[in-house]
């Protein structure tokens, strides 16, 4: 019985001896072709592990950044993490990573410990906030902690900013912090904190917003002061503020604006991020370079682990092969996450380009990202068709299909093997191939920095501005004309003489004749007080009443006829005139509405023909008689109700034989026609 224990243990020494042998000659081959790698004799050691890695660099230093977000939390910021971790009281240990889909934050956090062996406050940090905080073997009310930071600041506040707030609300104890916990998720609820940051859009919205407040609130005041101007003089009312007000608060408005707008506007960054250095911009690269000098298959140590052993050691021998192979040549794979955070702004084809240039040796470099499961490759060198490759390449590599989206590892691995398979399919080139130059990444350091307020936008502002402000004062136009018509319909004013022949019709409705005739005869019998104070008013007064019967409301209505009417407003305007102590007997022949006549002229009164008739008229009917006869015909005073032969309206003159028929003659002759046609003497 001894003797057969003997025999399986000298039997099982002897398996042993030789497995050692295969195992220490297997990586002095490899080494004809390829340099051995510390990845891949870490494949069985727990070490290689993404919690084993992080535990490492926590050993190292309690606060771990990463160098994959430099755009959002550059490595530099190291320091402003550690001078706040040391705030909480207890040892806190602080790793910034980007956001992985596949992990569970408190999973990864108690992998970090166990492996660390130490206890303290494990704190897990994105690009935005705190996302995960356990306490192993200290007292700290880290969830407390993680709520006030989730509820009180904005989504933008930025990672710092939010550690920052969790450590303060660490530092307050256990009682107080779950007291402010349940104070803040009372008052946000569902709603979340205001932001403290503006985009490039929101800037843009303020350039447009200060262009149009510079052109259009000066440009409006002048519109607005020159309109009511206009209708001050029309109204023949006298000037009571001076005249270089408006141009003044004009100018003392776009002052204001151009002072002011800085001060409301006053954001100048879009984010929290710090500006990068050039190392935080170059350490992510340079540590990828550095691993692919030493192993073609680089795996990122931050990210869960898509490649198994096997798959790891299939990828190196079919890497070997193909170096080996005709017009074959270097394959170097990164298994990095791309993110918008990352120095190449998420571009796998810039990202390559860094790499290549930094290892410094042609090849294909193949991009697989573990977060999205995407591969991109890219030829810098290599003497193979890879553009014949991206024809025939099936969109399940590059891209993945169902099973991978189901799969944790994208089924990487997998892929990366169809990858080699095609690429040794590809045909052969005479010359290497090469990538064209790819865009260059926006700039960090102005990436988060917001354009000047009076650019960008302002300049369309300015003509926008000015367009509004055109349109409002139309609107304040047009919305006085019919407030002013609407009063007039209610309590008719009579209209400023100096603008009675641009008002006036020449052809007037029966109800525009009859609310003017009621407003000049109130007007006229308002302004009126005695007979023997002014004879010629009066004489002017009592002949439109008599027209009217005695009987002012007449005026309004419909029985009275429209020559009528016009005889009353003529005659009452004539004895307003006559207040003033106007002593002018003729009115405008060609247009009696138009008002008094500055003389008499031989105008042409018919379109048709040469007829010519002398009639007094007033300034603009003798302009236009003088510099364009023919004009006047159409000038000429018709009334409603009435044809001519041709169809159209006959001059009032032909229209009636009333006392109308008499204005021609002058004022005194209407008044004596007024008096035979009544029998008054």
């Amino acid at each position: 019985m001894t003797s057969s224990r003997t025999r399986v243990l000298l039997l099982l020494l002897a398996l042993c001896s030789l497995t050692a042998l295969f195992a220490t000659a297997t990586p002095a081959h490899a080494a004809d072709s390829a340099p051995a790698t510390p990845a891949r004799a870490a494949d069985s050691a727990p070490a290689t592990t993404q919690a084993a890695y992080l535990a490492d660099r926590l050993r190292e230093n309690p606060v771990y950044v990463t160098d994959q977000l430099p755009r959002e939390v550059p490595r530099s910021t190291a320091p402003d993490f550690e001078r706040l971790a040391k705030k909480t009281g207890v040892p806190t240990y602080v790793l910034v990573l980007p956001f992985q889909i596949s992990v569970d934050e408190r999973q990864l956090l108690g992998a970090v410990h166990d492996r660390l062996g130490r206890d303290g406050l494990y704190v897990l940090v994105d690009d935005s906030d705190v996302t995960a905080a356990t306490a192993y073997g200290v007292r700290a009310p880290a969830d407390a902690a993680s709520t006030v930071a989730l509820y009180e600041l904005p989504s933008d506040a930025g990672p710092l900013r939010s550690f920052e707030r969790f450590v303060d609300v660490v530092a307050l104890g256990e009682e107080k912090a779950v007291a402010r916990a349940e104070a803040a998720r009372a008052t946000y609820g569902d709603d979340e904190a205001a932001e403290m940051y503006i985009g490039p859009s929101d800037r843009k919205n303020q350039s447009f917003l200060t262009g149009i407040l510079l052109t259009g609130v000066p440009l409006l005041i002048l519109l607005t002061a020159g309109y009511a101007g206009r209708r001050r003089r029309r109204s023949g009312a006298e000037r009571r503020v001076p005249r270089w007000v408006a141009p003044g608060a004009a100018v003392l408005t776009a002052t204001a604006v151009v002072l002011t707008a800085p001060a409301v506007f006053d954001q100048t960054r879009s984010s929290a991020a710090p500006a990068p250095t050039p190392a935080d911009l170059s350490a992510r690269v340079e540590r990828v370079a550095a691993g692919l000098r030493q192993d073609p298959v680089y795996a990122d140590p931050e990210s869960p682990r898509v490649l198994g052993a096997r798959q790891l050691e299939r990828l190196h021998e079919r890497i070997r092969d193909f170096r080996r192979s005709e017009a074959g040549g270097p394959v170097f794979v990164s298994v990095v996450p791309q993110t918008p955070e990352s120095e190449s702004a998420g571009d796998a084809m810039l990202f390559a380009a860094a790499v290549h240039a930094k290892v410094g040796e042609d090849g294909l470099y193949v991009i697989a990202d573990p977060d999205d499961g995407t591969i991109d490759f890219y030829n810098h060198g290599l003497r193979r068709d890879t553009n014949r490759l991206s024809v025939d390449l099936p969109d399940s590599v590059t891209f993945g299909d169902s099973r991978a989206d189901e799969a944790d590892d994208h089924l990487l691995g997998e892929r990366l093997d169809q990858l080699m398979t095609f690429l040794g399919k590809a045909p052969r080139t005479e010359r290497p191939g090469s990538e064209p130059a790819p865009a260059a990444a926006p700039r960090a350091a102005d990436e988060k920095t917001l354009p000047p307020l009076f650019a960008t936008d302002f300049w369309p502002g300015l003509f926008v501005g000015a367009f509004l402000a055109l349109l409002l004062s139309g609107v304040v136009a047009g919305v006085t004309w019919i407030v002013t018509g609407l009063r007039r319909r209610r309590s008719p004013e009579p209209e400023p003489a100096g603008l009675l022949p641009v008002t006036s019709p020449t052809e007037p409705s029966a109800s525009y004749l009859r609310r003017t005739a009621h407003a000049e005869l109130s007007a006229l019998t308002r302004e009126f007080t005695t007979p023997d104070g002014n004879p010629r008013a009066w004489d002017r007064l009592d002949a439109a009443m008599l027209l009217l019967d005695g009987d002012p409301d007449r005026a309004r209505k419909t029985e009275t006829d429209p020559a009528t009417l016009v005889a009353v407003v003529v005659l009452a305007r004539a004895g307003r005139a006559a207040l003033t102590g106007d002593t002018d007997d003729l009115f405008c022949g060609v247009n009696p509405l138009h008002g008094p006549a500055v003389s008499r002229h031989h105008v042409r009164v018919s379109a048709q023909g040469n007829r010519r008739r002398l009639l007094p008229v007033c300034e603009p009917c003798r302009d236009t008689a003088i510099a364009q006869p023919g004009g006047i015909p159409g000038r000429l005073l018709t009334l409603p109700g009435t044809a001519s032969g041709d169809g159209g309206r006959p001059p009032y003159y032909d229209a009636t034989d009333g006392p109308l028929s008499a204005v021609p003659g002058g004022i005194a002759r209407l008044i004596d026609k007024v008096r035979e046609t009544a029998g008054v003497h």
